[in-house]
């Protein structure tokens, strides 16, 4: 059987395994992580498109199961909230949204544990240091040393393919890409090709579980104020040029971003999750008073350890591969977060390149990737693109064409852009070139 090495073990590395496992391939996973995730500190909510989740439930031995770990989403509201009076108003809303809501680690858990063992292995708790391709053109091949960070020592595995699932900070990418640099180019919405580029803007994210405290004051303050919570996704623009995004998830858990005006600040490590101090949170909570609706301040403030994560995204690529080694993920398309695009183009990444490779077999292995390629890098393109447009409306930054968006004086027509829907290749992407 050929054998990939995939570096990264999040949620785009384990779909990348299920898909190569289904193509007839064993797979190495190489994951910094001392252990699969089982908290929440670092994890919150997503939502899956109805592609993702088809995609999802073929890997899975019960494909219910991932029904049964997700709670609906059937509709898309954009509303507006008046800062200063914290009256709101609805100024679009689509009630054929067909999404699902997910705990990031609760769907990671489901798609590790149905892993065969027999066919992925796992190396947790081992930092990826380099790579190497052979030059036999008669089995080309690639090797990764890693070091096992529990004791130092440094191991070498050698497969048919390198999967590079490693974030948008990918350390893969930057042997191709060595002057990919994450750096803040304020007010720029376009930028030169091959920079990745700070928004401008990090986000609050945080995830209550009121499992124990279903009738607090807290718990019907904000089920009266957002009374479709359970089923919608609310986005809620400010008047001063912020947003927020508000959803339910199962076992009785309130996920919610909240997107803020920032300076870019130093990146340390391969995260883009910045850890935040107690005082840094009181101080959201205090800003946050002047912006929210009191109902939607308690959510944030009872919640235990939210963090703040920086958004970049990145200028679409040319290339997705080179010789034996591919991008998928964030490492593929760093995106922001408004279209919840990041976990669904990597699941269609990751059943795309099992199909490819599948089709072309190890002998042509270069011919499956470069089909990869063609079919993906059209689409997460203007994925991107668009997520970063609508994310900047919302936020009420410069947008080409565009005046700044005021919640207020908002045309329907300007509304109605903003709507999940209009995402280019929203419901139906393609996964083969026929």
């Amino acid at each position: 059987m050929p054998k990939a090495i995939i570096v990264g073990g999040s949620i785009a590395g384990v779909c990348c395994a299920h898909s190569l496992i289904h193509a007839g391939w064993k797979v190495t996973v190489v994951e910094k992580s001392p252990g699969p995730p089982t908290g929440s500190a670092t994890g919150a909510g997503l939502g899956l498109d109805p592609q993702s989740r088809q995609i999802i439930a073929s890997w899975l031995p019960v494909p219910d199961l991932l029904h049964q770990s997700t709670l609906p989403l059937t509709i898309d509201q954009n509303q507006a909230t008046d800062a200063e009076t914290k009256s709101s108003w609805v100024l679009a809303r689509d009630e054929e949204f067909n999404f699902r809501a997910a705990h990031w680690t609760d769907l990671h858990h489901l798609l590790y544990t149905a892993l065969p063992p027999e066919a992925a292995s796992f190396l947790w708790g081992h930092l990826f240091l380099s790579f190497s391709i052979s030059q036999d053109n008669s089995k080309p091949s690639v090797s990764v040393q890693a070091r096992t960070l529990q004791t130092g020592e440094i191991v070498e595995i050698t497969g048919d393919l390198l999967v590079a699932a490693d974030g948008c900070l990918s350390a893969v990418r930057r042997a191709f890409l060595p002057d990919l640099e994450l750096r803040l180019l304020k007010d720029m919405p376009f930028v030169p090709h091959f920079l990745s580029r700070y928004s401008g803007y990090c986000a609050w994210r945080g995830v209550l579980d009121f499992s124990e405290n279903e009738d607090s004051d807290t718990i019907t303050g904000i089920r009266r104020a957002y009374p479709d919570l359970g089923k919608c996704l609310y986005f809620d623009l400010s008047t001063r040029g912020t947003h927020s995004v508000f959803y339910e998830l199962l076992n009785k858990r309130l996920n919610w971003i909240w997107y803020v005006h920032h300076p870019q600040p130093e990146l340390k490590g391969s995260s883009v999750t910045m850890k935040v101090s107690k005082e840094m949170i009181q101080d959201m909570i205090q800003k946050a008073e002047q912006v929210w609706t009191p109902e939607l301040v308690r959510v944030m403030a009872e919640t235990k350890e939210p963090f703040l994560n920086l958004i970049y995204d990145c200028e679409p690529l040319e290339k997705l591969f080179w010789d034996n080694v591919v991008l998928v993920g964030d490492a593929a398309h760093p995106t922001t977060p408004h279209c919840l695009r990041s976990t669904n183009m990597s699941i269609l990444d990751a059943a795309v390149l099992g199909k490819c490779v599948e089709k072309s077999g190890v002998e042509n292995l270069s011919s499956g990737l470069d089909e990869y390629q063609q079919i993906r890098l059209p689409v997460i393109s203007k994925q991107v693109i668009h997520s970063r447009h609508v994310g900047r409306i919302k936020q009420r930054l410069s947008v080409p064409d565009w005046k700044l968006f005021d919640p207020k004086a908002a045309r329907s027509v300007d509304c109605e852009e903003i709507q999940q829907k209009n995402m280019p290749l929203f419901s139906s992407a393609p996964l083969s070139l026929h």
